[in-house]
């Protein structure tokens, strides 16, 4: 006997959900899973994670003009290559046959057109080359006589962290060069410091998140402030009141994470000993930004000193240049066993 069409519609439903309700009793029905994927960026390869796993390969030092030859030291043009392109610097090279300890100095920010090799460190570099450090200092892309920056704003900003990281690491080949150029100092690369001043600061902490290590690092009024409030706060300074640094800005904010690119949400990544330098009178660095870096540091158990200068300004003058180049070199040397 046939069953009407409208019962046999009822029971076959009841069957298929039955069915239906004892897969899913025993886990047998899943819903699936639906995976979306960003699409790669071509700045996320400078964010700080990614930064963080890359291997930086030391290059090769070439050394170049002579700037300056005395009784102490001899300064003298140097040459490397980061991420195939050529970077210039100032390297002071201590005179006498001893093992001398390095220190990679960062400058803070320099108009591109009153830029000269050595502008923003080559004082404090030499006080340490006379004290038997050997010193350098790059120029960074677009700089002395560096090859062209990158046309991307963002990407010259980023590719600082990549040239300072390169020439840290590329220490481990200055005996070479020196021994190829009859130079009879020699360098200690386990005795590798950091210095840095002002945004000099900032690319030295960034490099202190990337990579990790233990670096003494020696920082005169950094510039603490998130990304991109580090730069914005600066805009008025420009001739268009910053309305073209704020369009790229705006640009890059559509399309990346800016937390991705900003120190602050990395310091727990530093495990570097540090010294801070401050002046209470510093109109481009305020103290309170200093202030808060160290508390933050202190929070997170980094081994962090503070010493802020009253009245001095971004550069430490009048009353605490002097200081903190000693007080830095004394601080490099107790970290270096010397």
């Amino acid at each position: 006997m046939k069953l009407p069409l409208g019962i046999l519609i009822i029971v076959v439903i009841a069957i298929v959900g039955y069915f239906g309700w004892q897969y899913q009793k025993e886990g047998q029905i899943k819903s699936p899973s639906i995976t979306f994927q960003e699409k790669e960026q071509p700045l996320d390869r400078y964010s700080f994670n990614a930064l963080s796993s890359r291997d930086f390969e030391p290059s090769e030092i070439e050394l170049g003009d002579v700037i300056e030859d005395n009784a102490d030291f001899t300064s003298r043009l140097f040459f490397f290559t980061a991420g195939a392109k050529r970077v210039s610097g100032l390297i002071n090279i201590p005179k006498g046959d001893v093992v001398h300890p390095v220190i990679v100095m960062y400058r803070g920010y320099v108009d591109r057109e009153a830029y000269t090799t050595g502008t923003g460190t080559q004082r404090a570099a030499e006080v340490y080359a006379r004290s038997g450090f050997v010193t350098l200092a790059p120029d960074f892309l677009g700089y002395g006589s560096s090859d062209k920056q990158t046309e991307n704003e963002m990407e010259e900003r980023f590719q600082t962290y990549t040239t300072a990281i390169t020439l840290l690491k590329s220490v481990e080949n200055l005996n070479k060069t020196f021994i190829s150029n009859n130079i009879f100092a020699q360098v200690d690369p386990a005795k590798v410091g950091i210095w840095g001043h002002s945004n000099g600061g900032q690319i030295a902490i960034s490099t202190l998140e990337i990579i990790g290590e233990s670096i003494p690092t020696v920082l005169w009024a950094p510039v603490t402030k998130p990304f991109p409030y580090s730069i914005l706060y600066y805009t008025d300074e420009f001739d268009d009141r910053g309305k073209y640094l704020r369009k790229v800005i705006a640009e890059f904010e559509k399309d990346y994470d800016v937390d991705k690119y900003s120190i602050e949400k990395f310091y727990d990544q530093i495990n570097a000993p540090i010294q801070v330098y401050q002046g209470s009178s510093d109109d481009s660095v305020p103290q309170k930004w200093s202030d808060e870096f160290v508390a933050t540091m202190k929070e997170l158990k980094k081994d962090i000193e503070y010493i802020v200068y009253s009245g001095a300004d971004h550069n430490l003058l009048p009353n605490g240049w002097n200081n903190a180049v000693s007080e830095g070199m004394e601080f490099y040397r107790a970290k270096f066993g010397l």
